[in-house]
């Protein structure tokens, strides 16, 4: 019976601790966690969302997500499982809506995304 021979591959030990030493962090860095600012609760994402919403999306998708009638979605009916298709959609613009990329930040999106949660709710 014949051994197969394996060649090391580009996983060598060298590989590895070089992979390691790039990807680790800086002494005294504070972790990305530690150094951005305390997360926002759920009820101050639907507040700053509702203001985004209102400064950005209401003259399309209507006051509080009630569609004016236009040809724009109802946002009230997004499938509230799909985030990633609303951040898709808000980012890269999707039949007659402009892309947002450049305008509004993931943050910003994200707190969008907690108000459209509500369905439009004003509280």
């Amino acid at each position: 019976m014949k051994r197969a021979v394996r060649s090391p591959g580009i996983w060598t030990p060298a590989v590895l601790l070089g992979l390691a030493y790039a990807l680790a962090p800086v002494a005294g860095a504070q972790p990305a966690a530690q150094a951005a600012s305390p997360p926002m609760s759920h009820s101050a994402m639907v507040a700053a969302g509702r203001q985004l919403y209102t400064e950005n999306c209401s003259h399309c998708h209507g006051f509080n997500m009630v569609n004016p009638g236009t040809v724009s979605f109802d946002l009230r009916q997004f499938p509230h499982d799909d985030p990633k298709r609303f951040f898709r959609s808000v980012l890269n613009g999707k039949g007659g809506m402009p892309s947002w990329k450049g305008t509004l930040n993931r943050q910003q999106i994200s707190e969008i995304w907690a108000y459209v949660l509500t369905g439009g709710a004003s509280s």
